[in-house]
């Protein structure tokens, strides 16, 4: 499926913005210093955007369940 690609719900920010693609959450993490993005969490982040975009189906929920839990991880 595309990057473009829409969240089913956007995932909140703090501050009032949101990620509504799997590209707007990529370039969230690809914006991160480099030492967090490499922090277990992120990395499992990545895993899931990347295995939404190649394959799909189910892999869009657990993307955004995995973005969701990263950026908690770092509340």
């Amino acid at each position: 499926m595309p990057w473009s690609t829409p969240f089913d719900d956007p995932i909140p920010l703090r501050g009032g913005s949101r990620l509504a693609t799997l590209q707007q959450a990529a370039d969230y993490v690809m914006a991160l210093p480099e030492n967090v993005q490499h922090e277990a969490h992120w990395q499992l982040a990545v895993e899931n955007l990347i295995n939404a975009a190649e394959t799909g189906g189910g892999w869009l929920m657990f993307a955004r369940i995995a973005m969701i839990r990263a950026l908690n991880a770092d509340g």
